[in-house]
């Protein structure tokens, strides 16, 4: 897998080890060229100096090559913007990360999906840990081969859980709809608009995608057809 991270954050440098670490191509792109003066020795992967918002910068990252783009800037604007630039260029996912709750109706609207919160992500956590003694890593605490999928119910999905169309092995394990999360069993119905949680093997993630792909390619392929 190529991944291009957006941006040098300490974030940014731990995904980027941990990708590195599992055999990945990883492009990092930083306009502070100090920054990257900084990090470039000691980290095994590419980088280009510029703006990750910049349509120039990021076509010098080879989208067509790329698997996915995560926008990890300390600002918002930055991030979502170069979130929609990239779609526009052709990366096949794209992921931002954004610290305010607020732009989430925003992301919605522009079919931003994989939608990072990292302070918020991290707060339940640890909220989770200190009151609960929740494992605060549950990806650490599975490991090994077992990944996480969610999806978007739609008309076409099917009407229970129990007729998913799923490969083998992945289960659904929560149905949420706004603040209603319901455990899954077969006969768990879905709605429209609901988003359903999947634990699988990573060699599934590329079939799951284009099984349930995300509204914004639906939208694209639809008006493909309707041509």
């Amino acid at each position: 897998m190529r991944v291009v991270l957006m941006g040098a954050s300490d974030l940014a440098l731990a995904i980027a080890r941990m990708l590195l670490d599992r055999g990945h191509d990883v492009v990092l792109v930083e306009k502070r060229r100090e920054r990257i003066d900084e990090i470039a020795e000691g980290l095994d992967a590419g980088f280009l100096h510029g703006s990750g918002s910049h349509p120039d910068v990021l076509r010098d990252a080879q989208p067509e090559r790329s698997d996915v783009l995560v926008c990890l800037s300390d600002d918002d604007d930055d991030n979502l913007l170069a979130a929609l630039v990239g779609r526009s260029l052709g990366f096949k996912r794209v992921v931002p990360a954004i610290r305010d709750a607020g732009f989430l109706p925003i992301c919605e609207e522009l079919g931003l999906e994989d939608v990072l919160l990292p302070t918020r992500t991290m707060a339940r956590h640890v909220v989770d840990l200190v009151t609960c003694g929740a494992d605060a890593d549950l990806a650490g605490f599975v490991g090994g081969n077992v990944r996480f999928f969610s999806f978007e119910v739609t008309e076409e999905t099917g009407r229970r859980c129990g007729d998913l169309d799923l490969p083998a092995g992945t289960r659904p394990i929560v149905a949420q709809h706004g603040d209603d999360a319901r455990l899954c069993e077969p006969d768990t119905r879905l709605r429209p608009g609901d988003r359903v949680l999947l634990v699988t093997r990573a060699e599934h993630l590329t079939d799951l995608r284009q099984r349930f792909p995300p509204r914004h390619v639906r939208r694209r392929e639809e008006r493909q057809t309707a041509r």
